[in-house]
């Protein structure tokens, strides 16, 4: 197997890598924005059953703090959740940015594979002899 058609397989695989590294990546960013937007809406909900004046039974108020403490509880999840999904994010950033690196080197080597092909071809021509073809005798 030559050189170039080893380079243009690795070249393939190394493009089909980067492809699944901005994937992985797509998505973990798409699970970072759900999970951050989770914890918002259960903070907002967890603000709106605070205490009030309006209650009046006792049962109202053990309830309302009932549910607000679950909710804390919740929003603390969702701040875990939260903080994986930003990890995860960033492994897949730096998992993207590898493949892209892996891919440009192997573009690199293809570059210089061709020029130096290119140069053996032109020291070829340049190194080959001359013929001049007499086409009258001399007159």
């Amino acid at each position: 197997m030559t050189d170039a058609k080893r380079l243009a397989r690795i070249h393939r695989v190394r493009t089909l890598q980067l492809g699944l590294a901005q994937a992985d990546e797509a998505r973990a960013r798409e699970g970072l924005a759900s999970e951050t937007a989770l914890a918002e809406r259960i903070g907002r909900l967890a603000a709106a059953v605070a205490p009030s004046s309006d209650m009046a039974a006792a049962t109202a108020f053990a309830a309302a703090a009932h549910y607000r403490d679950r909710l804390h509880r919740s929003a603390e999840a969702a701040v875990n959740r939260v903080r994986v999904a930003q990890d995860a994010a960033d492994r897949t950033v730096a998992a993207r940015q590898s493949a892209h690196r892996d891919q440009s080197a192997v573009e690199k080597l293809m570059a210089r594979a061709t020029a130096a092909g290119i140069a053996t071809e032109i020291r070829a021509m340049q190194d080959a002899p001359t013929f001049r073809k007499v086409r009258h005798d001399p007159c």
